[in-house]
């Protein structure tokens, strides 16, 4: 089975080589793709010198600037598609994520999961080191998603998640509207809206050690409204 992780970076320059060889390092041969949004600070130029060792699993996708963590995803999933990978992971390039888990996360979707998330509220709160007031705010966008949508997913933000081919390949992805990390609950309900099978697994989430945050008041907003109008969606597969 291909397995493909995808990881959109923009000025990740401290943490891409740590994590490069860290998921080479993984048993069960998992490929990498980096989707670069023209970080200033040469976070691409990183990964080109690093193909030097991995040519054949570390792949790279430069854009001329950010565009979206969606639209990212989106790019490393067609691009997925194309390349005949079985399973295609998320993942954040910071270490909040421990690449560790992505063997739990394939073992879950190889029993039978189109989707496989990997969760911080799952099992309690399993989360280190972030403020109160964005725990919160994490912990309670959660508990909104599922009042509003009624999707059984207790970590509908998670960025942290693994998808089938079989769950790509029945999304409409151009149809995905939100941008920011409101794509993350889009992606999980479209594919519960399509009938697909949808677990958590717990995993412990460590807030980042080197570079700085993503979020923003306009990523908040953009998830806040864009959860209101989910269920009045209608949602297709694809064509």
């Amino acid at each position: 089975m291909k397995k493909l992780v995808i990881i959109p970076t923009y000025n990740e320059i401290e943490n891409i080589s740590p994590m490069i060889d860290t998921v080479m390092s993984l048993d069960g041969e998992f490929d990498l793709l980096v989707i670069d949004d023209g970080s200033p600070d040469g976070t691409a130029a990183v990964v080109r010198k690093r193909q030097q060792e991995y040519s054949e699993r570390l792949h790279l996708v430069e854009r001329s600037g950010k565009l979206g963590l969606g639209t990212a995803y989106i790019t490393g999933f067609k691009w997925a598609l194309e390349h005949d990978y079985d399973y295609v992971f998320e993942m954040d390039c910071d270490f909040s994520h421990n690449p560790n888990d992505l063997i739990r996360l394939y073992n879950a979707a190889r029993e039978g999961s189109d989707v496989v998330v990997g969760s911080r509220y799952v099992k309690g709160v399993n989360v280190v080191n972030w403020p109160m007031s964005r725990l919160l705010m994490s912990y309670c966008a959660s508990i909104y998603v599922r009042t509003i949508t009624r999707m059984p997913v207790y970590d509908a933000t998670a960025g942290f998640v693994c998808y089938s081919r079989r769950a790509l390949e029945t999304l409409d992805l151009d149809g995905v509207q939100m941008k920011g990390y409101g794509f993350q609950i889009e992606m999980k309900y479209s594919a519960w809206r399509l009938g697909m099978k949808i677990s958590e697994v717990s995993i412990v989430f460590v807030d980042r050690q080197e570079g700085t945050s993503k979020m923003s008041s306009g990523i908040f907003g953009e998830a806040f409204w864009g959860v209101l109008k989910l269920p009045l969606r209608k949602i297709r597969a694809r064509k």
